[in-house]
């Protein structure tokens, strides 16, 4: 029985030409090959499964190589790059920062530098993992790392670049290796489906290369576990079993009841989660993704994959791009809680409602609009002149008829006063204005 290879390794790049989504470091190593520019230390940093490793034996290769093409490409049939490909070359040295971390690991490396390669015109190291050195095993190589003799190179790969002193970073040459795109990962990956002969759904590699989340090696390795379990069909539905990602359908069925104003959704999906054993966590992480995707297709549509452009669409139509904004806070806030909350499924239920409540709420611009209109009324009924009515007159009260009696000499304020002609007849009106303002007032 052959030993099996796993896809990671079987389609492991072994030219530049291979290497997917590093172009901007394939295209600067080459020049610095071609006009002879090479530093003594680089330094490829990255997060895991995007090339770092590989792109440090490729460099050896096109250094060490006897056939280097014009595009300065490793031939792959030489002895060199044979024994490097498989790591049995005396001229490559490849050290496990994580296993050989302290300084008499180390002192090996500085003693052996003088000594000139046997094969092949450079002596290249190869640290992986270099951030795990001890403080003393950096510095024991300082010295070397600034003045190492011409023929000797050192690559160094690590995913931590901000655990490397900075005596170490200020003498070495850094690539900072991107995350791979997703297209790009679906794309090797539907490479290897073909090379493979699988019958392979494209929604299915799209999926893979989400899951993956810039990784291709854990694509490929997720890839591997699928292809095991489908034999020869891989659909969305063998993937989301495989790597347990819930189905798109559930989120599809919160947002038509988001719409519907449908609060009982909540409990059916919490009810749903917990009797199938989801995890929570991972739960709110497709939940968080899956309004990204409805905001992104909001702002720039371009971005959505085309595969899932018209599900998004039909979500999207659902929610304003405050209420998408407003749910992805709600969201991230809850994340944090729901890990250390006594009742994990009431948080959840409580979440869920949350979201539900933005149904209901006025966007900002439609607010402003009403009180723009309101105050626009005020102004105008407040500018209009007002009419004035006519004084109403009032008739004095009647007099009840009195028996004379003999009156009293008056003081002086108890004098009649003494008016002018149609002077009284204005005092009425006055009095009858301030009457109805008053009333007016009241009211």
């Amino acid at each position: 029985m052959e030993n099996y290879q796993v896809f990671a390794r079987r389609y492991r790049p072994q030219q530049f030409q291979d290497v997917v989504g590093q172009d901007h470091i394939v295209q600067t190593i080459k020049n610095a090959i071609r006009f002879n520019r090479l530093a003594h230390a680089y330094l490829f940093f990255g997060i895991k499964g995007t090339g770092k490793t590989t792109l440090a034996r490729l460099f050896a290769k096109a250094l060490n190589c006897s056939n280097v093409n014009e595009d300065l490409e490793p031939c792959c049939k030489c002895t060199q790059c044979l024994e490097i490909a498989q790591g049995n070359s005396l001229s490559v040295l490849e050290i496990d920062g994580a296993s050989h971390r302290g300084i008499d690991d180390i002192r090996l490396i500085t003693d052996s530098v003088g000594y000139s390669p046997s094969e092949g015109q450079y002596k290249i190291y190869i640290i992986d993992e270099v951030h795990m050195l001890t403080k003393e095993a950096f510095n024991a190589l300082l010295k070397t790392l600034e003045e190492p003799p011409a023929r000797v190179k050192f690559f160094f790969a690590t995913t931590e670049a901000h655990k490397v002193p900075e005596t170490i970073l200020s003498r070495c040459q850094r690539f900072n290796l991107r995350r791979i795109s997703t297209d790009s990962i679906a794309t090797t990956l539907e490479k290897i489906g073909e090379d493979l002969k699988l019958d392979v759904e494209k929604e299915a590699l799209y999926t893979l290369a989400e899951y993956a989340e810039g990784s291709l090696r854990d694509a490929e390795s997720f890839f591997d576990q699928v292809v095991s379990f489908s034999d020869n069909k891989i659909t969305v539905e063998s993937v989301s079993k495989v790597l347990g990602i819930l189905p798109k359908q559930w989120f599809y069925q919160l947002d038509k009841a988001f719409y519907d104003g449908n609060k009982k959704a909540a409990f059916l999906i919490s009810e749903e989660i917990f009797s199938t054993g989801k995890d929570i966590t991972h739960f709110l992480q497709n939940l968080l993704h899956h309004y990204r995707k409805i905001l992104l297709f909001k702002l720039t549509p371009q971005l959505i994959a085309p595969y899932e452009k018209e599900s998004i669409q039909n979500s999207a139509q659902f929610y304003t791009e405050e209420q998408g904004i407003s749910i992805l806070e709600h969201i991230m806030k809850a994340e944090s809680e729901i890990k250390h909350a006594l009742a994990p499924r009431i948080a959840l239920e409580a979440l869920l409602f949350s979201i539900m409540k933005e149904r209901y709420k006025l966007p900002v611009d439609q607010l402003l609009k009403k009180l723009m209109l309101l105050e626009s009324r005020v102004e105008k009924t407040t500018s209009q002149p007002q009419t004035k009515s006519e004084p109403e007159i009032i008739e004095p009260p009647k007099k009840k008829p009195t028996t004379p009696k003999t009156q009293k000499p008056r003081t002086p304020l108890q004098q009649p006063i003494q008016r002018q002609p149609g002077e009284e007849e204005g005092i009425i009106q006055f009095a009858t204005c301030e009457l109805q303002a008053s009333i007016e007032r009241r009211k």
